[in-house]
């Protein structure tokens, strides 16, 4: 992992609209990911176009305007809110003069600083390999010259220096590493599946209040905070839940899910992620006040089936509600079954009715856990 350096890390935004729906949201979550990331946003530049540019993406009056910016402003780092090919990463940086990464190469920037555990690491660093094999040659930069961390952190700037021999070799140590890892998980599901522990995961999307919900459900001191990814390493603790039949539970807290999240990051979580497909039940968490909160329900329900968990059962917790002083409660569908529950993981309101769902739910008949194949979904 490359040393940060006292030059602060700032950057330009850039983020075209090819008509998209969710282009002002995906504008919004590049802001946060910079943020989330330490940088500090030096300008905005935004433009329209019907489809992007072969040899650079923006093309070249955009690249021209881009440039000029870097000069004015001495900006380090451009990161664009797309993806780029590898030609069409070389080529801007030649003609802007200063570094250039892309959204994917961003999240997992985030993802190499927030992760804590070993299994953590070692998923980020082969997401990241596998991402910067496909750019090896002809990089754009001195990537030993570097005076900023951001898209540079884990393996960075010395893995860059090894020959593809000695990186596929390091890939291949990391896959086995996961796959131990992944061993010994399994073997502390089955020990929780014969002590008819019911497992619950909490889900949804990034920044929605999932790890404050965990720390006042459990008592816990799980890192949370306002910002995008606080939360990357899947934590989990039993907790006790009282009522006419009191039971234990296995809660996990898991990492947030975003629009378009890259799939390298997705195979590369796969064993952490299976953790939530092999749950008895979702606790699927939503920001209530987020205008965008159906579109992020869909997001993080399309990252659920591309790991097998699309039929587990799920109780929607709309979280937040005393921004907007809303009642706490339950809603049940047609059957009588819950459906969802408005609380606040902040305040504590709404946790008792959430508290006595899991018993409802817990001693209700389980359905039989379907073992659904890992399937990745094209995003095209």
């Amino acid at each position: 992992m490359s040393e940060s350096t006292t030059v602060a890390n700032t950057a330009i935004l850039v983020s075209l609209d090819f008509g998209a729906p969710d282009y002002a949201e995906s504008l919004e979550e590049l802001r946060l990911l910079a943020e989330s990331a330490g940088v500090r946003t030096l300008a905005l530049i935004e433009g329209r176009r019907q489809r992007p540019d072969a040899s650079t993406f923006a093309g070249s009056g955009k690249v021209d305007e881009i440039a000029a910016l870097v000069e004015e402003l001495e900006a380090p780092l451009v990161i664009f809110n797309h993806d780029l090919s590898p030609a069409q990463m070389r080529n801007l940086a030649a003609k802007i003069h200063a570094r250039v990464i892309d959204r994917t190469m961003l999240i997992l920037d985030i993802f190499a600083l927030r992760a804590q555990s070993h299994e953590g690491k070692v998923q980020v660093e082969l997401a990241q390999l596998k991402y910067l094999s496909t750019r090896l040659v002809g990089m754009n930069m001195d990537m030993g010259q570097q005076k900023f961390a951001v898209g540079a952190r884990g393996p960075g700037e010395t893995q860059l220096e090894l020959d593809r021999r000695k990186l596929d070799r390091r890939m291949h140590l990391l896959k086995e590493r996961l796959k131990q890892l992944k061993r010994h998980r399994e073997l502390q599901r089955k020990a929780r599946n014969r002590s008819d522990v019911m497992s619950v995961s909490i889900v949804g999307y990034t920044n929605a209040g999932k790890s404050t919900l965990f720390n006042r459900l459990t008592n816990a001191n799980v890192y949370a905070a306002d910002q995008l990814f606080a939360t990357l390493d899947t934590t989990s603790r039993k907790i006790f839940l009282e009522g006419d039949s009191p039971c234990q539970v296995v809660l996990s807290d898991t990492v947030g899910f975003i629009r378009h999240l890259p799939h390298g990051l997705v195979a590369a979580f796969r064993s952490t992620l299976e953790e939530t497909a092999q749950a008895d039940l979702l606790l699927h968490v939503v920001d209530v006040n987020s205008p965008e909160r159906h579109d992020q329900v869909a997001a993080v329900n399309k990252v659920l089936a591309e790991i097998g968990a699309q039929h587990i059962p799920q109780i929607v917790v709309y979280n937040k509600i005393d921004l907007q002083r809303l009642e706490a409660g339950v809603k049940r569908d047609e059957y009588g079954k819950i459906a969802s529950i408005h609380l606040s993981a902040r305040t504590g309101i709404g946790l008792a009715e959430l508290r006595a769902a899991l018993v409802e739910v817990r001693d209700a008949p389980m359905p039989e856990k379907q073992a659904d194949e890992w399937h990745p979904l094209n995003e095209n």
